[in-house]
């Protein structure tokens, strides 16, 4: 084992943010900070809304797009899809906001190019001070805000159909680990390779949690896609899936998914791994609990709807989760 693994001691500075002289900090702040972690919030709030929206049956209730009647932006009182026109049409409102957190961690980012524009340096000498990685990092949210939009007016123009849902749902999942990336990558002070902290197994193991993360969600959205929420309580578009087959083909692979979560677990404490690494773990294998009992409740009490809505805020928080195990397998400096 002592061949195979990393001395933990020697990567502490890292772990721990300190750096030589002859490396400034380039970490973004407190303040900046805070704006990447609303950033991370957004982007799984609105997930939460658009659940709402859909187990509300109100996924129709702005029929067209990007009007919301034929002939108006927003909403009218005698439309006929009625309350379900103002839900829809508020979480539609609900992006600007999401926008202006994406925004906000952009500027994040790019603060020290554009303090060099404002002082009048020259923009060669500002280049030096941003980091790439970052700035494409805020790059790819803003960009998949965009694409959101017009993957939801696509949703909203085929009736809901569930393909279009699921990869709603999935670009969603995406950009949430867009935002959380560049929350992780932007704590750390410099943009070197990474150090590995773990044995080389868990590493592996942790690559294949994130893989098997994916299948998870490309099967919840089968589930859904599957069962008794359309999204609207007028037009019914559903897969042709038996729901009660690929419920179960779901929780079997949650099963190997939790499986793996307790081998890297298990295996970072034996093995001497950093705390950070360990605490990681069950972070996640608490996720997986709670997430895999609220997904039972609602099975066998029929679906209903707060305990779906909390469903979904539990794949996001199993999905973050997951990102932060394979996050903890290494520091970089």
């Amino acid at each position: 084992m002592a061949a195979d693994s990393i001395d933990t001691e020697a990567a502490l500075p890292a772990a721990h943010g300190q750096r030589s002289h002859d490396q400034p900090s380039r970490a973004v702040g407190t303040v900046g900070r805070r704006i990447l972690l609303a950033n991370v919030v957004a982007e799984i709030g609105i997930v939460v809304t658009g659940g709402l929206v859909r187990l509300t049956g109100s996924g129709l209730g702005c029929p067209t797009w990007p009007e919301c009647t034929d002939d108006r932006l927003v909403p009218v009182r005698t439309q006929s899809e009625g309350l379900h026109a103002f839900i829809e049409f508020g979480n539609r409102l609900l992006t600007f906001a999401v926008l202006a957190a994406a925004l906000a961690a952009l500027v994040v980012v790019l603060r020290p190019w554009l303090a060099g524009r404002l002082s009048s340096v020259t923009a060669l000498g500002s280049r030096g001070s941003v980091r790439r990685p970052l700035v494409w990092l805020a790059l790819a949210v803003n960009v998949g805000i965009v694409a959101q939009a017009v993957l939801g007016g696509i949703t909203v123009l085929l009736d809901l159909h569930p393909a279009t849902v699921a990869a709603h749902f999935l670009l969603s999942m995406a950009m949430i680990a867009a935002a959380y990336l560049l929350y992780r990558r932007a704590a750390e002070h410099d943009d070197h390779p990474v150090t590995v902290v773990v044995r080389s197994e868990l590493r592996w193991v942790s690559y294949a949690l994130v893989a098997f993360g994916i299948v998870v969600l490309v099967l919840g959205t089968a589930v859904t896609g599957s069962g008794p929420h359309s999204g609207d309580a007028d037009v019914i578009a559903r897969f042709d899936l038996d729901v009660r087959m690929i419920s179960w083909l779901h929780a079997d692979v949650v099963l190997v998914f939790l499986g793996l979560a307790l081998a890297y677990t298990l295996g970072a404490r034996l093995s001497g791994a950093p705390k950070q690494a360990v605490h990681a773990g069950l972070t996640l294998i608490a996720a997986c609990l709670a997430q895999g009992l609220l997904g039972y409740a609602q099975y066998f009490t029929g679906v209903p709807v707060p305990l779906v809505a909390l469903h979904v805020f539990g794949a996001c928080l199993v999905w973050v989760a997951t990102l932060a195990v394979a996050l903890s397998t290494r520091v970089r400096g």
